[in-house]
């Protein structure tokens, strides 16, 4: 009897930038290297598309919850060569969806607050003042957070700043799948980056049983102090894209995050 292939999910964009596809596929076999939470596996991967192995859907339950977020540690405790570092054999940053994603600066720093006012808040604020979607207020609060990250305020002041930590980058609730055997992990924009922003992301926009993936993160990787005050810092740059994409509904979120920073 012949054997069946197995099933597979195939992503496919024509208007795909160059690379990628290439860097999605590093950043999966990245992630997965840790041996932590599992991830999807890549089969094929061309210029335009995108081979991945089928994962069949399932209910969320907290127990399954728990273990993804002690596996998400185990990712992050892998670590990075710096903060940017990019996966083995991806040619770009990218983040964002598939129909409009963003290419941004890969410069790698030792100082997290460097890495990330100047490669990742920065480049998407001018894009999203020269798109007229950020009015003055906006953009000056995000101007005065990055000047505060290039001189260190979040680089230990209570806590030694983190290692560079292998982080998923993009880590909404939608690239989270509830398989049978418990979640896998899709369509990172993985890099070097702070454990805390895959955490801060999956509040963002909500993510099933997260308090039990926290509490089973916290178990192998406790919190460094002050982590509660650091979600808005880590959020402000997935609100950022969402403000240059899909337009001015995203704006008070966005200037509220800024303003507590600069507040607290």
């Amino acid at each position: 009897m012949a054997r069946m292939a197995p099933r597979v999910f195939v992503k496919r964009s024509p208007s795909a930038p160059a690379g990628f596809f290439t860097t999605e596929a590093a950043g999966l076999r990245w992630l997965a290297g840790a041996g932590g939470a599992p991830v999807v596996t890549p089969r094929e991967v061309g210029t335009h598309h995108l081979e991945l192995e089928y994962i069949p859907s399932a209910s969320a339950s907290a127990q399954a919850a728990r273990e993804f977020g002690a596996g998400l540690a185990r990712i992050h405790a892998a670590g990075a060569e710096a903060y940017g570092a990019l996966p083995p054999g991806a040619e770009q940053y990218f983040f964002g969806p598939l129909a409009t994603p963003l290419a941004l600066p890969t410069a790698e720093s030792q100082a997290f607050g460097a890495f990330y006012a100047d490669t990742r808040l920065a480049p998407v604020l001018g894009r999203a003042v020269e798109a007229g979607v950020a009015d003055p207020v906006l953009a000056g609060a995000v101007d005065r957070v990055c000047a505060d990250l290039r001189a260190g305020r979040w680089d230990g002041a209570d806590a030694a700043p983190p290692a560079p930590a292998r982080i998923h980058g993009d880590l909404w609730s939608g690239n989270l799948l509830w398989a049978p055997s418990g979640p896998v992990l899709i369509d990172p924009a993985a890099c070097g980056g702070h454990p805390e922003a895959d955490l801060a992301m999956l509040a963002l926009f909500g993510a099933p049983h997260l308090d039990a993936i926290r509490t089973g993160y916290d178990e192998v990787s406790p919190p460094l102090p002050g982590r509660e005050e650091r979600v808005a810092l880590h959020q402000l740059f997935p609100l950022l894209v969402h403000l240059l994409l899909f337009g001015r509904g995203y704006a008070a979120a966005t200037r509220d995050a800024a303003t507590a920073l600069l507040e607290n």
